[in-house]
């Protein structure tokens, strides 16, 4: 309970229920995208013999920004929308940002 509590303190949530629903989402989210992972790959045709290279570039391509997008999917079923769109907007530079003036 310690733990959860810490995390609750740092990422300024309200219970520890709402911890544990983000906790349950960046679950699913990973275990998502292990699983969509080699059906992308297959689908593009980079296979075991492709060059470490390339199979990094795809990652870095698609599967980052894919990780993101269920983020915010699984992120917004189960009701933690906000905290995740918060974080999201905190990791991308201010200049890729539209200004509210």
């Amino acid at each position: 309970m310690k733990f959860l509590k810490k995390l609750q303190n740092r990422w300024k949530v309200d219970d520890i229920r709402q911890v544990l629903v983000i906790l349950l989402v960046f679950s699913l989210t990973g275990s998502s995208i292990v699983m969509i992972r080699p059906v992308i790959f297959q689908w593009v045709g980079v296979t075991a013999e492709t060059s470490g290279l390339t199979r990094w570039l795809w990652y870095i391509g698609f599967i980052i920004p894919a990780y993101q997008v269920l983020l915010l999917g699984y992120g917004w079923l189960f009701g933690q929308y906000h905290f995740f769109a918060r974080r999201y907007q905190k990791m991308i530079p201010s200049r890729f940002m539209p200004s509210h003036k």
